[in-house]
């Protein structure tokens, strides 16, 4: 039977996976006592021991954690920063074509959550050449604030709250967000999108949208559908031909579930690339299950909530 280790497995993300496995009969999982949470020696043993290992630590952390790993068959699924953009290191976005080299790869970044929505939308235009790899783009994302992690959750949730909570808050006014370098490096672009993160006063879930003008691509609006129609049609990411709620898209639609949805708006000059999804799901622990799956040769759905089944 498969042993799994969860390092760091008290934060949002660790927390949700271990809800997730905790059902699997397939699956052993190795756990420590709290008071060796952080012991090194026990954590150095519980990496060794298992077959997968998923890091739900800071980036510093997970390098160092990494740095543990004694053998050659401990696979690590690393949801952190750290290690996205490593040479040695596979992406863990399946529908971007990497699938085959996540089930052979021992070492997996899983990708950003705001990330994986821009990379799921731009890459296939990408590669098709209908967006040049110069291309200069805006993105804005909005999100739920369980993104955050705990100390975001315990703001919003307190009964003391500030009262500027209850209406959406831009982030990453510096441009320099940490979701940039995987974003251009897994489109192939050359310059880094206009990038406008945005959490608002919901849990989870997620809407990431990119906008173009048609005279900025090289074919058509049909043209990025059928792109879409190719690429997304598995139970995970699938293109919807008609998404909108009565003239709406609410990023809480797909929330507290493990697929991507994305669709194609707007008119024959501007043009709206929609991707949601939770992110907690896709864009965290779903997504993370989705490669261990793959890594055990195992249906990739096993252990997720697709289109509301669990």
């Amino acid at each position: 039977m498969t042993k799994v280790f969860i390092d760091g497995s008290a934060g949002t993300t660790g927390l949700r996976i271990r809800e997730r496995l905790a059902a699997r009969v397939d699956l052993t999982l190795i756990s420590l006592p709290e008071e060796l949470r952080k012991d090194t020696a026990a954590r150095r043993e519980a990496i060794n021991a298992a077959d997968i290992v998923f890091l739900c630590l800071p980036d510093t952390a997970a390098i160092e954690a990494v740095g543990l790993v004694e053998n050659s068959h401990t696979a690590v699924i690393d949801t952190s920063t750290a290690h996205r953009t490593a040479e040695s290191w596979t992406y863990g976005f399946a529908e971007l074509g990497l699938r085959e080299q996540i089930a052979t790869s021992r070492r997996i970044a899983n990708p950003g959550c705001h990330a994986s929505g821009f990379l799921a939308l731009v890459a296939p235009l990408v590669k098709a050449g209908i967006l040049a790899r110069d291309a200069a783009l805006t993105c804005f994302s909005l999100t739920g604030y369980s993104g955050g992690g705990k100390k975001m959750i315990a703001e919003y949730e307190s009964e003391a709250r500030d009262a500027l909570l209850g209406a959406p808050r831009q982030y990453g006014l510096s441009q320099s967000h940490k979701h940039l370098p995987e974003m251009v490096k897994l489109t192939g672009l050359t310059t880094a999108p206009v990038f406008c993160p945005i959490v608002g006063d919901f849990y989870s879930g997620m809407e990431v949208t990119v906008p173009l003008f048609a005279k900025d691509i090289k074919g058509t609006v049909e043209d990025i559908k059928n792109i879409y129609r190719a690429v997304y049609n598995t139970p995970v990411v699938h293109f919807e031909e008609t998404a909108d709620e009565g003239g709406f898209l609410s990023a809480g639609k797909l929330s507290l579930r493990d697929d991507m949805e994305i669709s194609v708006a707007g008119n024959a000059e501007r043009i709206l690339l929609t991707a949601r999804y939770d992110n907690l799901g896709k864009g965290a622990s779903g997504a993370a299950i989705q490669n261990m799956n793959i890594l055990l040769g195992t249906e990739e759905t096993v252990g997720l909530s697709i289109g509301g089944r669990a």
